[in-house]
């Protein structure tokens, strides 16, 4: 039986940027199988889309609240959309 995909876009702030945070998270995600895209906001903060089977996203988002070394992560927070939404792969984007 195929588990469930999970789709999820999540906001992260702290220090994420100028930490190697975009390409962390790709990394974390093509590692985990997952699909979606990562970018840097203008407040400093960073936002992903995360998309793929539901253990995997789980997973991705206990990364996401860790973040790589010289990352502080102060908060992630998520929010459900429609697992269409991402073609495959994971990008990092703007």
């Amino acid at each position: 039986m195929a588990e469930t995909e999970q789709a999820l876009q999540v906001h992260v702030t702290g220090r994420v940027q100028r930490v190697g945070f975009r390409a962390w998270t790709q990394a974390q995600a093509e590692r985990l199988g997952l699909h979606g895209w990562v970018r840097n906001e203008r407040d400093g903060s960073v936002r992903a889309l995360i998309v793929g089977p539901e253990a995997a996203v789980t997973a991705m988002l206990l990364l996401l609240r860790e973040g790589p070394r010289g990352a502080v992560v102060s908060d992630v927070v998520t929010e459900a959309v429609e697992p269409g939404a991402a073609s495959p792969g994971f990008a990092i984007t703007g």
